[in-house]
């Protein structure tokens, strides 16, 4: 299915690299979808396949890069910072409703890993959303911090995260390392053969950087990052929450708490598989529930 490159202004005279997908048939209006990856990960590693299933189902979709990443734009490449991206997503939701063919009181945000905790931010604080789906979703940075970090190597990484300050501080770049790494050795926000596999499915364009590194910063901010904390006020906004049973990079046992706390309407679907099975080896049901969810939610203005 062919798309749209477009790309959406942002704060700091920004603009971010989109794909807008739109139904095979009608001529709208039709409800809209934005979407967005997660902590590190671009567009063309999985979204496309989602974004393809949404539009079949009638949506204009609209699938972003964050700033630093793929052929947006902004500096420091390859830094992370949750609150900025959240702001430059909502400049997405703008652009999205204001296109011609798209209804703006139908609009639905989906997010997976960092991003479905966007998703759950961006459902509790901005009611333009009338449907949500955080997949794998991030529900405590701090929480995962401790599960990732082993404990005889914190003091070491808080040692690093004070050096970068102090170097910005003289003037210098921020730090960086790598995304992911085999050799547990290597300063990385990931140690996951998972995640290296799972990239492998997908190729990127030669104009398209790898993203291989980000900044040290980006780490100390994700475990600063408590999405779950806004979950009890998602509602009346209805919650789709997609959730791996053997999830260890966003663990299943914090999504399945934060689903708890979650206000009605909800619905929770679990899938087979870890984190990075949902792009791939769970893609049809996944995408299955998110398309249910968005035709339940967006299908008639309300």
């Amino acid at each position: 299915m062919s798309h749209q490159d477009v790309f959406v202004p942002v704060e700091g005279d920004i603009q971010l690299h989109a794909w807008v997908f739109r139904p095979p048939t009608g001529s709208g209006p039709f409800p809209g979808i934005t979407m967005a990856h997660g902590f590190g990960g671009v567009k063309y590693r999985g979204l496309e396949g989602y974004a393809e299933r949404f539009s079949q189902a009638g949506f204009v979709v609209l699938v972003h890069d964050h700033r630093g990443f793929g052929l947006s734009g902004g500096e420091p490449r390859g830094d992370i910072d949750p609150w900025q991206q959240i702001a430059d997503w909502r400049r997405a939701i703008s652009f999205l409703a204001a296109l011609d063919d798209v209804d703006a009181r139908r609009i639905g945000v989906w997010g997976s890993s960092y991003a479905g905790g966007h998703s759950i931010v961006l459902a509790a604080t901005d009611r333009r959303i009338k449907a949500a789906v955080a997949q794998v979703p991030t529900i405590s940075g701090y929480e995962q911090g401790l599960r990732r970090v082993p404990a005889d190597r914190k003091r070491a990484q808080e040692e690093l995260f004070d050096d970068d300050e102090r170097a910005q501080l003289a003037g210098k770049q921020p730090a960086y390392q790598l995304l992911n790494s085999l050799d547990p050795e290597v300063q990385a926000a990931y140690h996951s053969r998972a995640m290296a596999e799972s990239d492998a499915h997908f190729s990127l364009p030669p104009s398209v950087e790898e993203p291989k590194h980000i900044t040290l910063r980006s780490t100390r901010k994700a475990q600063m990052y408590e999405p779950g904390a806004w979950v009890t006020r998602v509602s009346p906004t209805p919650l789709l929450m997609v959730v791996g049973r053997t999830d260890t990079v966003t663990p299943t046992d914090l999504a399945l708490a934060a689903y708890e706390r979650a206000l009605e309407p909800k619905r929770l679907r679990m899938f087979h598989g870890d984190h990075f099975d949902s792009y791939v080896a769970a893609f049809k049901p996944t995408s299955e529930a998110a398309a249910e969810w968005f035709c339940e939610h967006l299908a008639e203005p309300g």
